[in-house]
C-alpha cells in the first residue's frame, strides 16, 4: 500500500493533466451536453472527458483502487483505497468562462463514505489560474510549496462566510431565508460556486467559515483533507460527520460559533422536512 504522500503525488500529477486538458478545451465553444437533477443542474462533454482521462490514469497507474466520480464513472476497490472524483467543480462557473473551477481528485480509505471513509490524500487544482492545493494526512496541506493555515477565529461580526446554493428550487428557497437572516449579523458573504475551492480557500486562511447543504462526496473529499491538514475542522451539525445535510469548515472555535448561530436561526431543520 503506497504511503499518503504518494497518494498525494499522484493526486497532484493526474489533477494537472486533467486540468491542462480542461483549460485547452475551454478556449473554444462549450454546450451543455445534458443535466441532471433540473435545468441548472448542467454537464458538459468536458466533465465527462475529463472524468474518463483521470479514471484512465488512475487506474493504470493503481489498478486495484475504486473510483467514485461524480458523472458516474465508478469501480469497486480490491485495494481498500478509493479515489473519490469531481471532474469539474464548479461546471456552472466553467460554462460561463468565469475563471473558477477546478479538478479535485482525494484518495480515501475505506469506502466512498464521509461517515466511513479516512481521507489520505488529496489535490484541487484551479487550470484557469494555476493555483494547486494539496495535503497528505498527517504531512500538512499546501498551495503549491507554501504551507497552508486557517484562519484564526474572529467575532461574528468581523467573520467572511463562504457558501452556495443547492439546485433544488426548495432547498434554494430554504437557504435564501437562511442567508437573509444571517447576513446582517457577517462581514460578508462569498459565494463563488465552486465547493473545492471554498474548502481551499477556508485551508488558505482567506476567508473565515464556510457553511453550506446538500453537498455530494466528490464535493468536499480533497478539500477535507484540505482544511483538517491547515488546522481547521470540518463537520456537519453538532459532532456529526460532515454530510449532505450540512458542512462547516473552519477553525474549531469559528466552527463551534457559527454552528450556534444557524441554529438559532433555524437553519438546521433535516433537509426531509423542508417542504
Amino acid at each position: 500500500m503506497s504511503t499518503p504522500g504518494e497518494l498525494r503525488d499522484l493526486a497532484v500529477d493526474v489533477a494537472q493533466k486533467a486540468g491542462a486538458h480542461v483549460l485547452a478545451r475551454r478556449q473554444g465553444h462549450i454546450d451543455v451536453a445534458h443535466t441532471k437533477s433540473n435545468v441548472n443542474d448542467v454537464v458538459t462533454a468536458v466533465d465527462k472527458e475529463s472524468e474518463q482521462m483521470i479514471f484512465e490514469l488512475l487506474s493504470a497507474a493503481r489498478p486495484d483502487d475504486g473510483f467514485f466520480g461524480e458523472e458516474g464513472q465508478n469501480g469497486e476497490s480490491r485495494s481498500g483505497i478509493t479515489w473519490v472524483v469531481d471532474p469539474i467543480d464548479g461546471t456552472v462557473n466553467f460554462l460561463y468562462g468565469i475563471p473558477h473551477y477546478a479538478i479535485s481528485i482525494a484518495a480515501v480509505e475505506g469506502p466512498p463514505n464521509p461517515a466511513e471513509w479516512t481521507v489520505l490524500a488529496g489535490a484541487v487544482f484551479n487550470p484557469a489560474t494555476g493555483e494547486l492545493f494539496h495535503a497528505a494526512k498527517d504531512q500538512g496541506s499546501f498551495l503549491g510549496e507554501q504551507r497552508l493555515s486557517v484562519a484564526e477565529p474572529v467575532p461574528i461580526e468581523n467573520a467572511l462566510w463562504l457558501t452556495g446554493f443547492a439546485y433544488s428550487e426548495k432547498y434554494r428557497r430554504a437557504q435564501g431565508e437562511m442567508l437573509s437572516s444571517v447576513i446582517p449579523l457577517v462581514r460578508d458573504i462569498r459565494r463563488m460556486g465552486t465547493a473545492s475551492l471554498d474548502l481551499a480557500t477556508i485551508a488558505a486562511g482567506r476567508a473565515n467559515i464556510y457553511f453550506e447543504r446538500t453537498l455530494s462526496p466528490w464535493d468536499h473529499a480533497a478539500g477535507e483533507l484540505l482544511v483538517t491538514e491547515a488546522g481547521g475542522v470540518v463537520r456537519g451539525f453538532g459532532d456529526d460527520t460532515p454530510s449532505r445535510e450540512a458542512l462547516f469548515a473552519g477553525h474549531p472555535q469559528m466552527v463551534e460559533n457559527f454552528q450556534a448561530l444557524v441554529s438559532d436561526r433555524g437553519g438546521d431543520v433535516a433537509l426531509a422536512d423542508i417542504s
